[in-house]
């Protein structure tokens, strides 16, 4: 008798949770057509999952529309939990944290962090705490709270979609990540296109984006140097060594001295950085193994290796750069902002750093030193050359005429 009730009150809920979904399509079909379109195209609908599941029973009609619950990366959880779990390991969770890290954050118009109109338009996969999204409804931006649907847009949240290379394409694009464009005109990229528009066969081996960083669907998405890449332990060559610890001090991790700084624990913390060589190899035999699908082994760890190399040559110009400017410091010819906790460049202000030598150095960093590294490790010659190399040659020869001029600009006024 008790199971005959329990199915009955299940089956009760069933019926009342369609009728209640079938009034907001009803509704929704005259105010938000596309919407419902997309709902019904997807798998969700075909499983009966349905707009309460989401967005909860409180809204009703056009009166309550305050009371709809918008989904969170936890709605999602409740019934993929495996991916939730896997996205929650990848530096995709902690876009937006890193985003709010950044020294100048709170110096952008709220439209462009908050607002999701610059930053924000990306890194508003990563997960928010309640707080958060709280404090973004209170500041008037209601919408952007979830995560998965990044990538696989609502409301039909296609598997399919999410695994094609354009999924990517809105955020890894641009200023100091071009990964998509680098991807679409390398081979890999040019062969998948082609794939993709019917010259090459359906079955013709080209990889995407996910083929390589999210193997068999693993929603982590981690590399072996991160995203900056900088990493411990440090290299055995000295000079290697010098350079990045050049770097660490401009990214505030270490201070003046070559000292850790409380940021050291917010990177390990928030596990952004491979801060070990263990942590480092397991990432980088992820990717062999994914290479060898295609390359021999040997060849695929030549073309790896290529990419460290690319490393160490970019950050001994980026390194040259950084003891110019921090000489600027040091010897009073630019004075140390209040915000700096000290007398150094600062790689991550951005365009809010005060003089264009300064401004210089951040562009050298996070566009060409980026795309100089990126485009060597995404087989595209030209970023790794031209937009890359090619330019931080230049930025520092630049770097150097600015500072020597300062220098004597400040050596005209003491003399007067």
């Amino acid at each position: 008798m008790k199971k005959i009730i329990i199915s009955v009150f299940i089956l009760g809920l069933f019926v009342s949770s369609t009728i209640y979904s079938q009034n907001c399509v009803n509704c929704h079909e005259k105010v938000t057509p596309q919407a419902v379109a997309d709902w019904q195209l997807s798998k969700h609908s075909q499983n009966e999952v349905t707009c309460d599941d989401c967005h909860g029973y409180k809204h009703d009609s056009a009166k309550n529309v305050d009371l709809v619950e918008l989904p969170t990366y936890e709605t999602c959880a409740e019934c993929h939990d495996e991916q939730a779990e896997q996205f929650k390991k990848g530096k995709h969770s902690i876009a937006w944290a890193a985003m709010k890290a950044m020294p100048t954050f709170h110096m952008q118009p709220m439209e462009l962090t908050e607002g999701m109109k610059g930053c924000g338009g990306c890194h508003k996969l990563g997960i928010k705490t309640k707080e958060e999204i709280k404090e973004l409804k209170e500041k008037g931006s209601m919408y952007g709270h979830a995560s998965c649907d990044a990538c696989h847009t609502r409301h039909t949240f296609s598997v399919k979609e999410a695994q094609q290379p354009q999924a990517c394409q809105t955020c890894h694009t641009g200023f100091d990540h071009p990964q998509w464009e680098m991807y679409a005109g390398s081979k890999h990229g040019v062969r998948y296109l082609l794939k993709q528009n019917g010259t090459l066969p359906e079955d013709t081996p080209a990889p995407t984006c996910q083929t390589c960083h999210m193997p068999d669907g693993n929603h982590e998405v981690r590399t072996a140097w991160g995203f900056l890449a900088v990493r411990l332990p440090m290299p055995e060559d000295e000079q290697w060594t010098n350079d990045r610890v050049a770097i660490l001090q401009a990214l505030g991790v270490l201070d003046p001295e070559g000292k850790p700084t409380a940021l050291l624990d917010v990177v390990k913390a928030a596990d952004v950085a491979r801060l070990t060589q263990e942590s480092w190899q397991i990432e980088r035999d992820k990717m062999l193994k994914v290479c060898s699908d295609c390359h021999s082994e040997n060849f695929a760890k030549g073309e790896l290796e290529k990419g460290d190399k690319m490393i160490k040559e970019a950050d001994h110009l980026m390194a040259k750069a950084i003891r110019i400017v921090a000489d600027l410091y040091k010897d009073g010819i630019i004075e140390k902002p209040e915000s700096y906790a000290y007398a150094f460049p600062q790689i991550l202000t951005f365009h809010d750093a005060l003089t264009v030598v300064e401004q210089k150095l951040f562009v050298m960093f996070l566009k060409h030193r980026m795309r100089t590294f990126q485009g060597t490790f995404h087989a595209n010659p030209e970023y790794a050359l031209w937009y890359g190399w090619s330019e931080m040659v230049r930025d520092l020869k630049e770097i150097e005429e600015s500072a020597e001029q300062m220098r004597l600009n400040k050596k005209i006024s003491l003399a007067k």
